[in-house]
């Protein structure tokens, strides 16, 4: 059996990504955390922690990281149970697409927070997300990616649309026949931030061949994303649901109705879920599936 003392020292290790500061975290010498670690290390009989600045786990850190993840759930839940009132909340982070959170996902956010646990949101890309997943880092994200690691499911939930919009004043400017090649390089594209793949994608179905060369506003939040497309600064890709009522009283403008662009999603969660994190993964899928696109 694993010793509890030397896995809290390896997660405040990985949580700090240094041995002085997880020492002084734990009110421990720099000494102790090392000798823990490595006795933990000869314990499971791998190496753990890639000693480098920053320290980061292995891959079979990150599996023991989870495994640290779900014995803290898992213990929190029993005390719940035991006694109901007067115990500390539940600690669960999960990792969700800005675009998300920014639409569909935020009534599963309200839901959660009012449960006796204390929720942290881990916000990336939806290309990104899995990541986190795998270091242990959070118990569920939202991803593009339809493939599982091993230990992990992956459900389908449903897609979001994207269409590629414009004031009409812009439009009538910068793309007064349509969206041709030479303006859509010379025309600037608000885009979420570098990650953001998504305009590509756009102009490849659009014109048949990859386009990368073009001009780019980075406004790493929807919000402000929206914004600058309603105050004629750009164009670019929006969720559907974002701005229904806009295009409705025509503030905005489809710049190309044939071509929006669909990206499915999927809830990456834990094979083996404790009861906390189980109750996370049905609510968001029963959400996602009521909300989402959903194929016939």
């Amino acid at each position: 059996m694993l010793d509890r003392q030397q896995l809290e020292t390896f997660a405040a290790v990985v949580q700090h990504q240094n041995f002085g500061l997880a020492a002084a975290a734990l009110n421990i010498s720099r000494g102790a955390v090392s000798q823990r670690i490595k006795a933990l290390e000869e314990a499971v009989g791998t190496v753990l922690l890639v000693r480098e600045t920053p320290v980061i786990p292995t891959r079979a850190g990150d599996a023991l990281l989870r495994h640290i993840k779900a014995l803290r759930l898992l213990e929190e839940d029993t005390l719940e149970r035991i006694k109901p009132t007067g115990s500390a909340p539940v600690c669960v982070a999960i990792a969700v697409n800005a675009d998300s959170l920014e639409t569909w996902f935020r009534p599963v956010v309200w839901q959660l927070a009012k449960q006796h646990m204390a929720l942290e949101l881990v916000v990336d890309d939806q290309d990104h997300t899995l990541r986190s997943l795998a270091r242990g880092e959070v118990v569920g994200c939202i991803s593009t990616e339809k493939d599982a690691q091993v230990g992990f499911v992956a459900d389908s939930i449903g897609a979001m649309r994207y269409q590629c919009v414009a004031t009409s004043s812009f439009a009538q400017e910068y793309f007064p026949n349509g969206l041709t090649l030479p303006q859509v390089l010379a025309t600037p594209a608000i885009l979420f931030n570098r990650k953001d793949a998504l305009h590509d994608i756009f102009l490849e179905s659009l014109f048949g061949f990859p386009i990368k060369k073009y001009v780019k506003h980075y406004f790493p939040s929807p919000l402000i994303l929206l914004a600058g497309i309603c105050q004629g600064v750009g164009y670019g890709l929006v969720p559907s649901m974002q701005i229904e009522s806009l295009l409705q009283s025509k503030d905005l403008i489809d710049l190309a109705p044939m071509h929006a662009i669909d990206v499915n999603l999927y809830w990456h969660h834990w094979q083996l879920e404790p009861p906390p994190a189980a109750m996370i993964s049905q609510l968001v899928i029963e959400h996602a599936r009521g909300t989402l696109l959903q194929s016939v």
